[in-house]
């Protein structure tokens, strides 16, 4: 009994530590990716209503997706400079108190978006999604780094992986305040873009509770008896001798070494086919056009610590490839077989399942565990910019690659007005015309 209560207290502990986490980071990420979808149409609005008042100007319909694209992508971008900063940060002020300062982003964040409509600025929007991406690319940089490092052998992945299973909850968080009956609605946009505050509250409030890193305490800063202290706390019961011993080995490894910078990282032959594995499977994981992971969480954490890394990598994706075939068929023949839109859903929520049991897990944890404590900041810093640039760019493509249900000629027509701006727009030819009419642009 005394054995099962110490386990009891061990799951607990590592449970609440985790869920303290990741309310305040990878939850934020799916979060903040969610809150954008429902107040697009209010926030054009506001662009363009602010545009007539200060300038007497009224933006074309292409000018005002641009300035959306705009706020939209700055979430990236401030993602990309967040995963530059995570690095130094996690070496100078430790995994936990790197966390809980990445919360002056978000703050600083919710303010600025609070006051963005009394201040008639969308510009302050613009600010407000930089930081908010900063935020998101410490702590997708910072979390998995810090529950890879708390986490038991046995648990390590497992426990990683909740990073993925707290963006989906995000994401459905979102949506659901983005309801039209809560957030969503015209009065209360400015509101919903500064409710990811809430989140920051509840970690500002619980994480100080818990421990720092084991191995960034003994490895980093050298301090074994605080190692020991913590890896107490996060197991509830007396540190086992061959885990303090692989920690101590590490530790008389690294020592004398200084924490390696990225661009040391990248000229390494040691860490060359680690990085190029990172990187390819971080760049992947954003070029699928698909970062909305849902609930699948539960039986993806079980999997991983049975079949491992590699088996849930490859299948997620070899079963996107089957999906994304199938769905291609689908809609070829949507309009010539009954049943075949419903095929066309079912593949879509399959796809969707496939990218979380794979690709969305998997890619975190990797770092973690391909990189050793030196070499591991840098490692995320070079992943966690290839996602975020990848991401940038879907991001700034996607609003101009929308032709759902429009001729080529019709899509020829918009093209037009960006490139014949101010001149009369440029007619098109018969056989242009005569394409469009036959030509339905595939759906994205």
């Amino acid at each position: 009994m005394a054995d099962q209560g110490k386990q009891m207290g061990h799951s607990w502990t590592l449970a609440l530590m985790v869920t303290s986490t990741a309310i305040g980071g990878t939850l934020q990420y799916g979060y903040n990716l969610a809150i954008m979808n429902a107040p697009t149409n209010f926030i054009q609005g506001f662009v363009n209503d602010t545009c007539r008042e200060r300038w007497d100007v009224q933006l074309e319909d292409y000018q005002v997706t641009l300035v959306w694209t705009i706020i939209v992508s700055m979430f990236s971008l401030g993602g990309l400079a967040g995963a530059l900063i995570a690095g130094p940060m996690t070496i100078h002020f430790g995994r936990k108190k790197c966390m809980l300062l990445n919360n002056v982003f978000l703050m600083s964040a919710a303010l600025l978006a609070l006051t963005s409509r009394a201040a008639r600025s969308f510009e302050m929007i613009i600010i407000s999604r930089v930081l908010v991406g900063i935020n998101a690319g410490i702590s997708m940089n910072v979390q998995p780094m810090y529950f890879g490092e708390s986490a038991p052998k046995h648990l390590r992945g497992a426990v990683s992986l909740s990073c993925a299973v707290f963006t989906a909850f995000g994401v459905v968080l979102g949506q659901v305040v983005g309801l039209r009956e809560i957030l969503g609605s015209e009065p209360y946009w400015h509101y919903l873009l500064a409710s990811n505050a809430i989140p920051g509250f509840i970690q500002l409030l619980t994480l100080p509770w818990f421990p720092e890193s084991p191995r960034y305490l003994l490895i980093d800063r050298g301090d074994k008896e605080a190692c020991i202290k913590a890896l107490r706390q996060l197991r509830g019961c007396e540190v086992q001798a061959g885990e303090l011993d692989e920690m101590l080995q590490e530790q008389a490894q690294s020592s004398g070494v200084r924490p390696s910078r990225p661009w040391e990282l990248l000229a390494d032959r040691a860490h060359r086919w680690q990085l190029l594995s990172v990187i390819f499977i971080s760049s992947a994981m954003q070029l699928c056009g698909n970062d909305s992971v849902r609930g699948e969480g539960g039986q993806r954490n079980l999997l991983i610590e049975l079949k491992g890394r590699r088996f849930m990598l490859m299948g997620g994706y070899i079963l996107m490839c089957c999906w994304a075939v199938v769905f291609t068929i689908a809609l070829s023949f949507e309009h010539v077989v009954s049943w075949m839109p419903y095929l066309s859903m079912t593949c879509i929520f399959t796809y969707i399942l496939s990218f979380g049991m794979g690709p969305a897990g998997v890619t975190g944890v990797l770092p973690t565990e391909l990189f050793s404590q030196t070499a591991r900041p840098a490692a995320y810093m070079i992943a966690g910019s290839m996602m975020w640039i990848n991401l940038f760019i879907v991001g700034m493509l996607f609003p101009f690659l929308v032709t759902k249900g429009k001729t080529l000629s019709e899509i020829t027509s918009e093209f037009n007005k960006l490139n014949f701006k101010g001149q009369q727009e440029k007619s098109l030819s018969p056989a242009q015309y005569q394409l469009g009419e036959v030509g339905l642009s595939t759906s994205l």
